[in-house]
């Protein structure tokens, strides 16, 4: 290998680095920022987290700059009010959480616009039989263990989501989730540790072993989509550790700011096809 080929090939590594730690050290103008908080359940269980959510959130607007709405009324998914926002935060949603199609597609277009979105805990639970949704998410809702303590194992220690993290995430109580229909292409930040359960439901890991994917993001038709299982108790959302967890993905989800560009939305029905 010659010299110069060898110097090439560190100043590839050196861009690489740089390229890596300004996508990391991208700062968000947060009063510039603008979500939507969704909360709306359908039939069937509904988390007491819910107004603490909402609360935290707000906490976190008010501190840092940035707006909030929050709304239950899937009448807000429409293309003109959606377009105002940088990111849609379904705080806990569960079930079926739209009443039309034209609901759902406006969801639809809003991403493929080049909008973000944020699923917080059972969000994972919703529109079970919407495969596009499943999709954008990462997945959808298996089962849970018996709620109990245990540890988070952080695999991206720079990610804004789980900075102020240490590497084992210690969760007193909490929901630890399986989530079924993975997708193929998520960037997992973080894993259960599933050797920290005390009391496990009985059900076999015959997949991911003594982990599973807790925390990730992804890019999906156009847009960005980022979740975590973690919230289930309520007092948990006036604590600082998920509270910054919140705020590092809605600006994870947000990515660099732009606005949405409806020229390359193309929904008309939710069963459309993705357009790679």
């Amino acid at each position: 290998m010659t010299k110069s080929f060898k110097l090439f090939k560190y100043l590839l590594l050196l861009l690489s680095l740089a390229v890596t730690a300004q996508s990391y050290a991208q700062k968000i103008k947060w009063n510039k920022v603008k979500i939507l908080v969704y909360t709306k359940n359908g039939s069937g269980y509904v988390h007491d987290n819910i107004a603490n959510s909402v609360t935290a959130i707000q906490e976190l607007g008010k501190q840092h700059g940035f707006k909030v709405d929050v709304s239950n009324d899937p009448a807000t998914f429409t293309d003109e009010n959606l377009k105002q926002y940088d990111a849609l935060v379904f705080s806990n949603t569960n079930n079926d959480v739209f009443d039309t199609d034209a609901q759902r597609v406006a969801l639809m277009r809003y991403i493929q616009a080049g909008g973000n979105f944020v699923g917080l805990h059972s969000a994972s639970g919703t529109e079970r039989k919407w495969r596009w949704f499943k999709d954008m998410l990462g997945g959808t809702f298996f089962w849970h263990e018996p709620g109990q303590g245990f540890t988070v194992k952080i695999l991206d220690a720079k990610n804004p989501s789980l900075a102020h993290l240490p590497a084992q995430w210690v969760r007193t109580k909490d929901e630890f989730y399986f989530i079924k229909e993975l997708g193929v292409n998520l960037n997992v930040l973080a894993v259960n540790d599933h050797t920290t359960i005390q009391k496990p439901g009985g059900k076999a890991l015959d997949t991911f072993g003594t982990v599973f994917p807790s925390v990730w993001w992804h890019e999906y038709d156009g847009g960005r989509a980022f979740y975590t299982s973690l919230g289930h108790e309520k007092e948990d959302y006036f604590k600082d550790d998920l509270k910054k967890h919140i705020l590092g993905s809605i600006e994870w989800a947000i990515g660099p700011q732009k606005a949405r560009n409806y020229s390359k939305a193309y929904a008309t029905s939710p069963h459309d096809e993705v357009r790679k």
